[in-house]
């Protein structure tokens, strides 16, 4: 199983160099991705562009947003362009997760009704794909650049309704689960794998998790001051998120295995602080 570490651009007072600083690190202790996670209301750095900057200090990483919520971005010509932009500018780096999102303060906030947001993705990753098949749309031709990849970047989707499953195997290259357990990861996969064999689909989809971990000086707290407010829009059930987190090397080396038994291809592990040191502490305690 591949390990990723998520990118802090969620985490508030993150700087611009310390972002850049944890990409280049990230690479060198060997991760598999780096990630980011994204909404609208908040004091966050946005995906693509978080990920652009990773691009220029990196050379091999994955870079995954992990997830992006694809209906908020409503120009559909624009948001295939910078996709691809990203993809060959790193050299076909670009892993493209995206999800539909559940708060309505982002839906909100950008002018969007929430209705009939998965019918939208639907018609999102068409029309992106053909916009990346070079389709003519103009005096210029296609609407550029070229992906690296023929026919756009790995595109990983979220969700766990059979509504997203079937958009796996319809339209996508693989599925992630944002939260949850291994046990709950699994059960979902097979689902997954049902929708794609359905589809008539050949090969198997890629499949990803996501898990919070904090190290170091009083990780309890530090969790718990990210994950209660991150996810303050839940109610009591950010409790439940943040006692989740894994807060030793042990418990992250305990939620690795637990992954890997049930066939996930890559966790990325997330972080709920941006301190230089949990680059390091996380590769001690997975490599």
């Amino acid at each position: 199983m591949d390990i990723g570490i998520g990118l802090p651009n969620t985490v508030p007072g993150t700087s611009g160099r310390t972002l850049i600083d944890w990409a280049r690190d990230a690479e060198g202790a060997g991760f598999s991705s780096l990630g980011t996670i994204g909404r609208i209301v908040f004091p966050s750095y946005e995906e693509l562009i978080t990920l652009s900057a990773a691009a220029a200090v990196t050379n091999h990483i994955r870079l995954t947003t992990s997830v992006l919520l694809a209906p908020l971005y409503s120009n559909v010509a624009l948001f295939a362009k910078q996709a691809a932009s990203l993809d060959r500018l790193s050299g076909g780096r670009l892993v493209l997760g995206l999800g539909l999102g559940g708060r309505d303060d982002d839906f909100s906030a950008s002018g969007i009704s929430t209705k009939g947001k998965g019918r939208r993705l639907d018609e999102q990753l068409t029309e992106m794909k053909r916009i990346w098949s070079g389709e003519d749309r103009g005096y210029a031709g296609g609407i550029g650049p070229e992906p690296v990849r023929r026919g756009g970047p790995e595109l990983i989707l979220g969700g766990t309704a059979k509504a997203s499953f079937r958009r796996v195997a319809l339209l996508g290259d693989g599925w992630i689960m944002g939260g949850g357990t291994p046990d709950m990861f699994a059960q979902a996969a097979a689902s997954v794998d049902e929708a794609w064999q359905a589809a008539g689909r050949t090969g198997r989809p890629r499949k990803l998790a996501l898990a919070y971990f904090a190290l170091g000086s009083d990780p309890r707290t530090q969790a718990d001051n990210y994950l209660l407010n991150y996810y303050a829009w839940l109610g009591d059930f950010a409790k439940q998120i943040a006692a989740g987190a894994a807060i030793s090397g042990e418990m992250v080396k305990d939620c690795v295995a637990a992954f890997e038994s049930k066939g996930c291809d890559e966790l990325i592990l997330v972080p709920t602080a941006s301190s230089p040191d949990q680059v390091a502490l996380l590769a001690e305690a997975v490599f």
